[in-house]
């Protein structure tokens, strides 16, 4: 291997550069080809041909990297936030934690304990398992019918206090 490296690195770095046009992309690139021939070289029947399995391999990947710049522009933070979309999970961070600790006390109590030692307890589900004398597959199944019913009774809670909201009229303005 350290024969090799010595061998075709100068000549598959000037190739990668000479593809990417830059030096960091190049370093990149010939240290990738390397690193797969590692891996990979072993399989290489014939060692004569180890030079054109190098090169080849040089191409693939420049290849593959402009397929993925392509894909997936690198574009700045300031100029993408717009574009990124509000995800559910900002919903879920505006609710309070009384009104999901109320929701979790109506839950059933076969799913509620199960649920309280996961999350709150953060016990695994070997230890829930063992703690109340279920198999693991029961422990996994009561959380998740427990983590739907309490979606569902956060979702009827929210759904309740937004019909609770009374808008103000506008304030007139003062002389």
């Amino acid at each position: 291997m350290d024969d090799l490296v010595e061998r075709f690195y100068e000549p598959l770095y000037r190739f990668a550069y000479s593809l990417a046009g830059a030096e960091h992309h190049a370093e990149d690139l010939t240290q990738e080809t390397f690193y797969l021939w590692a891996e990979k070289g072993s399989q290489l029947r014939d060692a004569s041909k180890a030079k054109s399995w190098l090169f080849t391999t040089l191409y693939r990947e420049f290849l593959g990297s402009r397929r993925r710049a392509t894909r997936h522009p690198i574009q700045p933070l300031d100029e993408t936030v717009e574009q990124i979309p509000a995800s559910a999970s900002d919903a879920a961070r505006e609710l309070d934690a009384t009104s999901i600790m109320s929701a979790l006390l109506r839950v059933e109590e076969t799913y509620r304990v199960p649920l309280t030692l996961f999350y709150l307890q953060e016990l695994s589900y070997r230890e829930i398992a063992a703690l109340i004398d279920a198999p693991i597959g029961t422990v996994m199944s009561r959380l998740s019918r427990g983590k739907e019913q309490l979606r569902r009774l956060v979702a009827d809670g929210a759904a309740a206090n937004e019909t609770k909201i009374i808008s103000l009229p506008p304030r007139a303005a003062s002389a």
